[in-house]
């Protein structure tokens, strides 16, 4: 007996050390907490969420992330795997995009987690091995389906709607069938990703209709047959009624009339994209009591920093100015976010939501190379081999994950504080209220004016709240202050212990006339373009950098156009030029330049926009006015279907 008890040891001993670099999810439950736990982040009880609300992850890109080599750990440090620490984090739901052939001839991915079946299927039964419910997003395309692009996969190209409607029914059917046969624990299926303005290659509703009822009969046939009750859910988003007053309402009465069988209606709602929380209430409010159905949040997310993790730069970079204002881009502002979004969709009737990609981690630091990972295995945005495919984004931007910031695990693959909102939701949190995060300090003053410093900061504590705090600034930094010329002098403080940095800014004049375009009058500023004009000054707030104005480009034609102004009677000196501008879709090889001249004598500042909102900042060199003279302005020499805004002109006088 002691021999028998002697070699079950040892046996145990060695099963532990063979998995102590990944434990095992075998059995793995975490029943919701029943009272508020103790957390270094504040959450805010929300008594009206029950345990069956749909708390749901997409973790779409997790194996390609791992083949690249990552790996994820759970909330002790140790190595396991990313579904065991969902489930402890309180997920129950997760969510897997299928794509129906996401590769190239010869067999190379396309990127974007190469989100076909077979991935599907593997990551489908580990989700389902740490008791989680799938969902499973049937894009209906080999590569990202979206409101801007709707391609049908490949296989279809050449169909007409009925044979195309008959193989996304046996799609449907078979994909199904096998996820089960693996033993997925599927329960709920998306037909069609953002289908706004098409599906699979069809963009009129009425051919739509027709996808959409095949895709929704492929299911309710698989769930009668397995007697296992599957939900059929939709998809939309640009649910902002003030960008799009009619949209979302024209959708729901097209799915009515046209007798679309479905269950839930799943809507896109990114706080800094999609409009206003009250918003986001009354089209859930909508769905629900005018038209009967369940309503999900099918993709959310939010940033917990603004840093950049794999050098490939962010979708979303979370820079201040950009922020819901109350939620910064920290761990607690990243939870704050969940938790209101959920908070408030479930007080307008939703039944969960879904966070978009909280496990599309780096692959590698931003100071290295990954791009080799990123085409091997996938796990970028796009890989250079969906060019043929997708050759107006994805051949364009290939790249890395843009999505690193709003994981809800660090660069690291450690997962987050914020991740454990999900425990949390009902109850909250036992946390102390403290400062949170410190907005940037920018005071100003004129030239030749007194340098007044504030003697109190706005800061936002962890539970949301603004309130204004002691400074105490380094007087070393003031004593440097000079206000005799136009300067930025950098300033340290000290808030509660926390080192603070202030930009104290001694201006100039702006001696640029309308630099924003917000006045009607605009005819200081002279367009001169090369065939057809791309550009209107556009009342736009969301694509201007400041106020509601700015000079709009787009053209279904090559591009080549100046935007100029010339100013006389300036003060003889030396000014600088800038503005802002942001853009995208542009080839490698347009030009943008900024540009001054005064006395026969040119200088020239090159830029390139790269995404939506990423505002670049060119500036001139300084350029020597002698005849109280100078022309200044924007030069875009671009491909066909690029696009941006140019905002903010500013001329101002250094020497």
């Amino acid at each position: 007996m002691k021999n028998k008890f002697l070699f079950f040891t040892l046996a145990f001993a060695a099963i532990s050390t063979s998995c102590s670099a990944k434990k095992s999810m075998s059995g793995s439950k975490f029943p919701l907490p029943k009272s508020a736990e103790e957390s270094s982040i504040y959450i805010e009880p929300c008594p009206q969420i029950g345990d069956d609300f749909i708390r749901g992850m997409d973790a779409s890109a997790v194996l390609s992330v791992e083949k690249s080599g990552a790996k994820f750990y759970g909330f002790d440090g140790e190595e396991q795997d990313v579904f065991l620490t969902l489930t402890q984090g309180g997920i129950n739901y997760v969510r897997f995009r299928v794509w129906n052939d996401p590769f190239d001839e010869n067999g190379n991915g396309y990127g974007g987690g190469n989100c076909n079946l077979d991935t599907a299927i593997e990551l489908g039964k580990r989700a389902t091995q740490a008791g989680l419910k799938t969902q499973i997003d049937f894009h209906y395309s080999d590569f990202w389906a979206d409101p801007k692009r709707q391609h049908a996969p490949k296989a279809w190209q050449d169909f007409d709607i009925e044979k195309k409607a008959a193989s996304l029914y046996e799609f449907t059917k078979s994909s199904l069938n096998k996820l089960l046969d693996a033993g997925v624990d599927v329960t709920m299926v998306q037909v069609g990703n953002e289908i706004n303005n098409g599906m699979s290659g069809e963009k009129g509703f009425i051919n739509v209709a027709k996808l959409l009822q095949e895709g929704s009969r492929a299911v309710r046939e698989v769930s009668n047959s397995r007697k296992k009750k599957i939900a059929v859910a939709l998809h939309y988003t640009h649910i902002n009624r003030e960008n799009y007053p009619d949209e979302i309402t024209r959708i729901a009465m097209s799915l009515k009339n046209y007798k679309i069988d479905y269950d839930i209606m799943g809507l896109s709602f990114y706080p800094f994209w999609d409009g206003t929380m009250a918003n986001m209430q009354s089209v859930v409010k909508m769905f629900r009591e005018d038209y009967g159905k369940k309503v999900m949040i099918a993709e959310t997310s939010y940033p917990f920093t603004s840093e950049d993790g794999d050098g490939f730069g962010n979708a979303f970079a979370g820079k201040e100015k950009d922020l819901v204002p109350g939620y910064p881009a920290t761990v607690q502002g990243q939870a704050r976010a969940v938790r209101d979004v959920c908070a408030l969709s479930a007080e307008a009737g939703a039944m969960g939501i879904f966070y978009w990609e909280g496990t599309w981690i780096p692959v590698g630091k931003a100071t290295e190379d990954n791009s080799a990972k990123w085409e091997k295995f996938g796990s970028g945005w796009a890989s250079s081999f969906c060019a043929d495919y997708d050759p107006e984004d994805g051949g364009l931007y290939y790249g890395g994950g843009s999505w690193d910031n709003q994981a809800m695990f660090n660069f690291y693959g450690r997962p987050l504080e914020s991740l454990k909102v999900w425990r949390w939701l009902r109850y909250g949190t036992k946390c102390q209220i403290k400062i949170d995060f410190i907005p940037s300090v920018e005071i100003s003053c004129d030239v030749g004016g007194t340098v007044n410093l504030p003697s109190e900061i706005p800061v936002i504590m962890n539970d949301g709240k603004t309130q204004k705090i002691s400074v105490e600034w380094n007087q070393e930094d003031v004593e440097k202050i000079s206000t005799q010329k136009a300067a930025v002098f950098s300033l340290g403080g000290n808030v509660e212990g926390k080192n603070i940095f202030a930009h104290f800014e001694v201006k100039n004049i702006n001696h640029a006339k309308n630099p924003s375009f917000e006045d009607a009058d605009t005819s200081m500023w002279k367009i001169n373009s090369l065939g057809e004009n791309p550009t209107d000054f556009q009342k736009k707030e969301a694509d201007a950098h400041s106020g509601k104005t700015a000079l709009h480009f787009y053209s279904e034609q090559e591009m080549d156009f100046e935007i100029s102004q010339t100013l006389n009677g300036l003060e003889n000196g030396v000014y600088i030029v800038s503005l802002f501008a942001q853009g995208g879709d542009v080839s490698k090889d347009s030009q943008m330049k900024v540009f001054a001249i005064s006395g026969g004598k040119e200088i020239v500042e090159t830029f390139m926009v790269t995404t939506w909102v990423d505002w670049k900042n060119p500036k001139t060199a300084g350029i020597k006015v002698n005849d109280g003279k100078l022309t200044f302005g924007a030069r875009i020499k671009c491909n066909a279907k690029g696009w941006g805004t140019l905002d903010d002109f500013s001329v101002f006088k250094i020497d």
